[in-house]
């Protein structure tokens, strides 16, 4: 059974940075589109960044500038490096990718269970 893990969220000051790390689990055929996104209390889960198989990257324009999203294919492991970090960025952090298990099926869309992120002013 395929899983995505995250890890790296924490607490961090206004200014501060975090990287956060996706790590796949289970066996699969091809992983395509990875990418972060953030639900914040209240709000609707929204996009952050986005990476395909690759290398080319999409930003919200809220964190253009300040995040990076990277992949290493080698190892089915997607990350955001998340500088200048401000306090409306606090939010719970998602990982999500787009898995095709076996040559000839499906692709289906996976999402971990999340990481908060937290930034204090």
């Amino acid at each position: 059974q395929v899983q995505l893990v995250e890890s790296g969220g924490g607490l961090v000051q206004s200014g501060g940075s975090l990287k956060l790390s996706c790590a796949t689990s289970g066996s699969f055929s091809n992983m395509y589109t990875m990418g972060w996104y953030r639900q914040a209390p209240g709000k609707q889960r929204d996009m952050v960044a986005t990476i395909t198989r690759g290398g080319s990257t999409n930003y919200a324009d809220p964190v253009k500038g300040r995040f990076t999203v990277s992949r290493d294919n080698a190892k089915n492991t997607v990350y955001l490096q998340m500088d200048s970090l401000k306090p409306e960025d606090t939010a719970v952090y998602y990982c999500n990718a787009d898995i095709k298990l076996t040559y000839w099926g499906n692709t289906v869309n996976y999402w971990g269970q999340g990481t908060q992120v937290t930034v204090s002013s």
